[in-house]
C-alpha cells in the first residue's frame, strides 16, 4: 500500500481526507437559504396578503413604558427637578449603593471624592460630590448626567434604566450628607452609644 513508502505521506494524505470531509459536510445550503419571509414581503398566507404583522394593540416597546415624563428626564417645565419621583426607601438606596459601586466608584470612588482606581492610573479627575457646588445642584442634575453624559464623563442610559439611575442619585445624596453630617444630626441613641453614655 502507498502509506507504507512514506509515513509522513500517508499522514499528510489523511489529514487531508478529514479536513475534505468536514468541509464538504458543512457546505449544505439549509442553514442560509431557510423558509423564511423577509421584511414586507407578500404572503398568501394571511388575509390581508403581508407576511409582517402588527403588535398587538396596547404593546409598548420594551424600555418605552413611562409613567411620567419626568421619571425619563428629571425635568418639569424644562428644569431639573429636585425630588425623586417615588418614595424614598432602604431598598431604594441599597440599590443605589449597589449600583453606584458598579458603575460610578472606578471614577469616583465609593465616598465620592473623585478619587477612584481609574483616576489614580491617569485618567481625568471628576469633581468631587462634596464640592459646594455639586452639594447644591438639584437631585435632577446626578440623573440627567446619568442619562446624557457630561464633560468627560460617558452617558450610562444603555447601561442604568431610569429607576437604578433615581436610586444612584438618591445614594449620592445620602453619601453627601454623610460625609457632612455632625453629631448633632443624629438620634439621641446613636449619639449617646458614640459618647460612651447610655440613656
Amino acid at each position: 500500500m502507498f502509506c507504507t513508502s512514506s509515513k509522513a505521506y500517508c499522514f499528510a494524505f489523511a489529514g487531508l481526507l478529514f479536513f475534505s470531509t468536514l468541509i464538504l459536510t458543512g457546505c449544505r445550503q439549509d442553514m442560509h437559504d431557510q423558509p423564511r419571509y423577509e421584511p414586507l414581503e407578500a404572503s398568501d398566507f394571511f388575509a390581508d396578503g403581508s407576511a409582517s404583522r402588527h403588535a398587538p394593540e396596547g404593546t409598548v416597546a420594551r424600555g418605552a413604558l413611562e409613567a411620567s415624563p419626568y421619571v425619563n428626564t428629571a425635568k418639569r417645565d424644562g428644569e431639573l427637578g429636585t425630588t425623586l419621583p417615588f418614595e424614598l426607601t432602604r431598598a431604594l438606596l441599597e440599590r443605589g449603593q449597589e449600583r453606584y459601586n458598579i458603575y460610578c466608584s472606578p471614577c469616583h470612588d465609593r465616598v465620592g471624592t473623585g478619587l477612584g482606581m481609574i483616576v489614580r492610573r491617569g485618567f481625568r479627575h471628576p469633581p468631587s460630590f462634596h464640592s459646594p457646588h455639586l452639594r447644591e445642584a438639584p437631585l435632577g442634575h446626578f440623573f440627567d448626567v446619568m442619562s446624557n453624559g457630561f464633560g468627560a464623563m460617558m452617558d450610562y442610559a444603555a447601561q442604568l434604566p431610569p429607576h437604578d439611575r433615581w436610586a444612584i442619585a438618591a445614594y449620592i445624596r445620602a453619601l453627601q450628607l454623610s460625609q457632612h453630617a455632625t453629631l448633632a444630626d443624629l438620634p439621641i441613641s446613636d449619639r449617646q452609644q458614640l459618647q460612651g453614655t447610655r440613656p
